[in-house]
């Protein structure tokens, strides 16, 4: 079957299609009363987020728009140090999107969701004139438990990075699938929680996380130092790239500091508990080539710096200009 504008006009047909496509496979107590906002259990410190998803093409090598929509909103969460709980959907359907299309994506977001221990309570559905495509609008909510405090403000000299796997495989798996190459590479897209929950079980001390998504490390690297007022040196022959992905870029001329990813994250630790983190984050799932690969320098330097192998420095940038665009 396929949409109509009728599936958006708020009566029978649009009724019918959030039963029979979304309703049925995002159930739980608070999505199942189906009124205009989900009633839930609440706590005094509440971490919120919200994202868009319009990646193309809707079905990559290693996921799919519904399941980067769910692990989007998710690490979000995680990277404030919450326990994600809750998430919201609104769909932006065009005129002539296949129901079987939808049906693929609702079953992959609710796999994720189960898989990242959250609900989807709440949603929207609209149908608009197009061409067929589907755009994910998600909104989340977590707990932050007492005390835990963490970001850019709170990173020290002498703390270690720590990256929990290999940089570029989503963006090359994207830019692959759009090129029509046959390769190897596939996203990483992945919810993050079991590695960040790892860390805090091991009484880590983390001052910091990011996600590492658009713009790529790079990106981030430079936020933190510029909004902390330290360095931050990396180490060059350190950074986990697979095999595929630095023949990849090596012939399309990229950059593995700056493509995204979908199922990394990077932690500033305190250097005393660095071996402990490593060790937890290594035993985690999405994490085993989990790295060292930096650390947090005084603020008499600034930026981001690369230990090259040849033995030179040189600075970091972030991501100028356009990356590859509708990546997520």
């Amino acid at each position: 079957m396929k949409i109509t504008m009728a599936h958006g006009s708020g009566g029978r047909e649009t009724s019918a299609l959030i039963e029979a496509l979304f309703a049925s496979r995002f159930d739980n107590p608070a999505l199942a009363r189906m009124e205009d906002a989900a009633v839930v259990e609440g706590a005094q410190r509440l971490a919120l987020t919200t994202d868009s998803f319009v990646v193309t093409p809707l079905f990559f090598p290693g996921g799919d728009i519904g399941r980067l929509a769910v692990c989007g909103t998710v690490n979000d969460l995680l990277m404030s140090g919450a326990v994600p709980r809750y998430l919201t959907c609104g769909f932006l359907i065009e005129e002539g999107a296949d129901t079987q299309v939808l049906e693929r994506i609702a079953a992959s977001m609710a796999q994720t969701a189960r898989e990242a221990r959250l609900s989807i309570v709440a949603g929207d559905t609209k149908v608009v004139e197009g061409k067929g495509g589907v755009y994910i609008n998600t909104a989340g909510v977590g707990f932050v438990p007492q005390g835990r405090e963490l970001g850019a403000a709170c990173l020290q000299k002498g703390d270690v990075l720590l990256l929990s796997g290999p940089l570029g495989d989503h963006h090359a798996a994207i830019l692959s699938a759009r090129m029509g190459i046959e390769n190897a590479i596939r996203s990483d897209c992945a919810p993050l929680g079991e590695g960040v929950f790892a860390l805090f079980d091991a009484g880590v001390r983390v001052r910091a996380m990011r996600d590492v998504t658009r713009g790529g490390l790079a990106t981030v690297l430079n936020e933190w130092a510029d909004r902390s007022g330290y360095a931050v040196h990396l180490k060059e022959e350190a950074l986990p790239v697979s095999q595929e992905v630095r023949a990849f870029c090596g012939i399309l001329g990229l950059d593995p500091l700056t493509m995204g990813n979908e199922g990394k994250f990077v932690a500033a630790v305190a250097p005393q508990d660095v071996s402990r983190a490593l060790s937890a984050l290594r035993s985690a799932r999405y994490c085993a080539e989990a790295a060292v690969i930096g650390e947090i320098s005084g603020a008499d330097e600034a930026g981001v710096l690369l230990h090259t192998r040849l033995g030179g420095i040189r600075r970091v940038p972030p991501l100028y200009g356009e990356g590859l665009p509708r990546i997520c």
